[in-house]
């Protein structure tokens, strides 16, 4: 089988392996991948897995450099993929209220490159290049921001998206259409007020918000085991005092088990304009950040991994073809980080960039905003 590589500037198509009928395609590739009683199509069970690879290889890369002095600090999300990709490659990507809104947190590399984003513009944050696109290298990996897919600013305080995720559906809602508001959070941030106000808001009666509310449940808030802290068994289930649907995939870490559940997740939240909470259970592979070493633990469930298994087990791919794969992604993601690292770095001058957004109307910050004005006497 032959990789066909994608170029990353251009939205994601499926892997290249065409369309086929019957039960099994010439050779013997069959025509669907299946878990249990559910299944999606080869076709997009290669896509997957081409993506959740390229964002391994772009997260280890991530992390040497971290450990290299190259990058002052690594967060992210190894173990995460399925869940990550399955979402980037499902979102209605644009501008405006008639696209999906983002509002996601510092582990969702998949669903950036699942949507197109160049690996190198997660390097450039993650060396503070003066050429990262999202931050001009002034915060920290995974902060990304990208008007033109409705991406909003990612933060490093807890749980704050929750609460901005309402406000993007109310106007969604009032606009009409099928757009919604995904929001993205880690099972310790459930944990704050904010993830309930999310959960109030969405939810008034006569007055339900397109939110689709994602939790990433890996078992863990940096050092605390999620079973020490919560005493519900599955956090969507917090959603039933508010009337709001939810669903938990107990095996996150299946992409074929995820892609129907974001998949029905969408369906819902786009068709009754309501909110929905999906819960995955999810791996940590590499610990909370850089601050804890990123060390690989090897008991934890390999997301892509099991799922190599499964497609060689079923015939649709071999062996020489995943080789190819990873160093095709291997490849990618040494390139970026050699392209970012010789980049400019940020000016002192550069502080004050890009605060305020340019405004004809403002007597003070008429155009980009470069420092505090003169005081008047």
């Amino acid at each position: 089988m032959a990789i066909t590589e994608l170029d990353p500037d251009e939205p994601p198509e499926p892997f290249a392996l065409g369309r086929r009928g019957g039960a099994t395609a010439t050779g013997g590739i069959p025509v669907v991948v299946r878990s249990d009683r559910e299944a999606i199509s080869t076709e997009v069970a290669l896509t997957v897995h081409r993506h959740m690879v390229r964002t391994r290889a772009l997260e280890e890369r991530s992390i040497k450099l971290s450990k290299s002095g190259e990058a002052y600090f690594w967060i992210g999300g190894p173990g995460e993929e399925a869940l990550n990709v399955c979402l980037g490659l499902q979102v209605q990507r644009g501008r405006g209220a008639a696209h999906d809104y983002l509002h996601l947190h510092y582990r969702n590399a998949g669903i950036l490159l699942g949507m197109g984003m160049p690996m190198l513009d997660h390097v450039r944050q993650l060396v503070m290049s003066a050429q990262d696109p999202h931050s001009l290298g002034r915060n920290f990996v995974g902060h990304y921001s990208i008007p033109e897919w409705n991406v909003l600013p990612v933060t490093s305080v807890i749980e704050v998206q929750c609460v901005m995720a309402p406000g993007t559906a109310l106007m969604q809602k009032r606009h009409g259409g099928e757009g919604l508001s995904l929001v993205l959070s880690g099972d310790a941030g459930t944990a704050e007020g904010d993830f309930e106000s999310c959960l109030l808001w969405s939810s008034r009666a006569g007055n339900e918000l397109p939110v689709l509310i994602v939790v990433a449940n890996n078992g863990y808030g940096i050092s605390t085991p999620h079973a020490s802290q919560h005493g519900a068994k599955r956090i969507c289930e917090r959603g039933l005092p508010h009337g709001i649907r939810g669903e938990c995939v107990e095996d996150g870490n299946d992409p074929v088990l995820t892609w129907n559940a974001v998949d029905r997740a969408m369906r819902y939240v786009r068709t009754h304009r309501k909110p929905f909470i999906l819960e995955a259970k999810v791996s940590r592979l590499h610990g909370h950040s850089s601050s804890s070493g990123a060390q690989r633990n090897w008991d934890e469930p390999d997301c892509i991994a099991r799922f190599e298994k499964k497609l060689l087990d079923c015939g649709a791919i071999d062996e020489d073809t995943l080789k190819e794969l990873r160093a095709v992604a291997k490849a990618e993601a040494d390139e970026a980080a050699d392209a970012a690292v010789k980049e400019a770095k940020p000016t002192p001058a550069d502080v004050y960039r890009h605060t305020y957004a340019p405004s004809t109307v403002d007597a003070v910050y008429p155009t980009d905003y470069t420092g505090l004005p003169q005081r008047r006497r």
